[in-house]
């Protein structure tokens, strides 16, 4: 097959997806992949953008035309996730199941302002610029496009590509999973939305974690969860 052809192929996007799906059950399901799926994803993404000469713009890193916008759109998306989480699917979740999310991963920090920033530093890396690109970006963008890219190729890629942003918590128990799912959903559906702005699923990732991360810093987990 000429290199033209393969580089635009369903079978390379075929073989993207299986690695990628690879590395996400290495690292989350079965362990034998150190720390995170996440900078394999990374990885494999920077050479499909190289391979195929679209650059960064086809992950949706593009120049905003209202920054502020963004900003402010991105922060409403992050406060509605964390509301849905704590106060509707969470608690849900909990009562059908039995069991919360386990946060046990991230006890250590209340309190401790040194684990926090740290932390803090690892969210705005591995997940809001280091997950987005590999599941909003990459993941996403190559399932709608195996699929045909028409509208309803973008439906089934978002909930596809949120169920495997589940199995990539899924450290967090079978309630953090489907939680974390319906967050793949919100964002998989702002960046569609959006016209695929990565800039907006970044920051409003990253934003919805540092929430989240306060919350737990400051001791606040337990009463916000007797409140539901």
């Amino acid at each position: 097959m000429p290199m033209a052809k393969w580089v635009d192929s369903k079978l390379l996007i075929f073989l993207e997806l299986g690695l990628a799906i690879f590395f996400l059950l290495g690292a989350n399901v079965f362990g034998f992949i150190p720390v995170s799926e996440t900078p394999f994803i990374v990885a494999l993404a920077l050479i499909s953008i190289r391979l195929r000469k679209v650059g960064f713009g086809w992950l949706g890193f593009r120049r905003q035309a209202n920054w502020l916008q963004t900003i402010g759109a991105a922060a409403g998306i992050a406060i509605g996730i964390q509301l849905l989480s704590t106060f509707v699917t969470e608690p849900l979740l909990t009562r059908l199941t039995g069991k919360g999310t386990d946060l046990s991963d991230f006890e250590s920090i209340k309190g401790n302002l040194p684990l926090f920033l740290i932390y803090l530093g690892l969210i705005w890396t591995l997940a809001a610029f280091g997950e987005e690109i590999s599941y909003r970006g990459f993941i996403l963008q190559r399932l709608a496009q195996l699929l045909g890219n028409t509208k309803s190729a973008w439906v089934v890629a978002i909930l596809a590509h949120a169920m495997l942003f589940g199995l990539g918590h899924f450290y967090q128990g079978p309630t953090g999973i489907v939680d974390t799912s319906m967050t793949a959903l919100i964002l998989g559906s702002a960046f569609y939305l959006s016209g695929r702005n990565l800039w907006l699923t970044v920051l409003a990732h990253g934003l919805s974690d540092t929430i989240g991360l306060v919350v737990v810093y400051l001791g606040w987990i337990d009463w916000l969860r007797n409140m539901t």
